[in-house]
């Protein structure tokens, strides 16, 4: 198995055993979503000397620790999970250690650097106009939009913004949207 360059920081040690279970990778623990100095100087060190990926958990608590180091540790690559992929089996909870290996894999193959000055390819106008923010059905569009632009979900104000970030172009989000709004005609 060939070993990722880059650093992974990731929440805890279950989600630390899950990344080695699929792929030989070094990982950073952030121990919870109270992200301390020293944790954000491990990652600056690992930006600096071999990059670093940000893979936290898809809820609430992961998308804070993902805010914290990103505005702390610019040039930082960010993986995502769906929801849906990062449930366990049986019992409660959602997280990076619940995913399967092949989930683990692709969510680090399309890791992507999020750029903070870049410029607006798609406008608010054109999220609320494909029913991406407000009105029935809204929230479970922007779920598929974020899983096939491999950008993670988020709420109507982060789309914007995580657009925005990705630099995704017009031309793959109008593609995207055509595929989630055929799927929803065969549903």
């Amino acid at each position: 198995m060939k070993k990722i360059k880059e650093i992974i920081v990731v929440e805890g040690k279950d989600d630390t055993v899950a990344i080695k279970r699929a792929v030989n990778a070094d990982t950073i623990e952030t121990n919870g979503s109270a992200v301390n100095e020293s944790c954000i100087e491990q990652v600056r060190l690992a930006q600096k000397t071999r990059g670093a990926i940000i893979f936290t958990d898809p809820d609430f608590p992961g998308q804070k620790i993902r805010n914290i180091i990103s505005e702390q540790v610019k040039g930082c690559k960010h993986a995502f999970l769906t929801k849906k992929e990062a449930l366990p089996k049986s019992g409660r909870g959602i997280g990076v250690e619940h995913a399967s290996p092949e989930a683990i894999r692709n969510a680090l193959k399309d890791a992507q650097i999020m750029d903070e000055e870049a410029s607006e390819e798609i406008s608010q106008q054109d999220l609320i106009d494909a029913g991406l923010i407000g009105g029935s059905g809204a929230k479970e569009r922007r779920e598929k939009l974020g899983s096939m632009l491999k950008i993670g979900f988020t709420n109507g104000k982060q789309l914007y913004k995580r657009l925005k970030m990705f630099q995704i172009s017009t031309e793959a989000f109008e593609k995207a949207m055509v595929q989630i709004i055929q799927e929803e005609k065969n549903e």
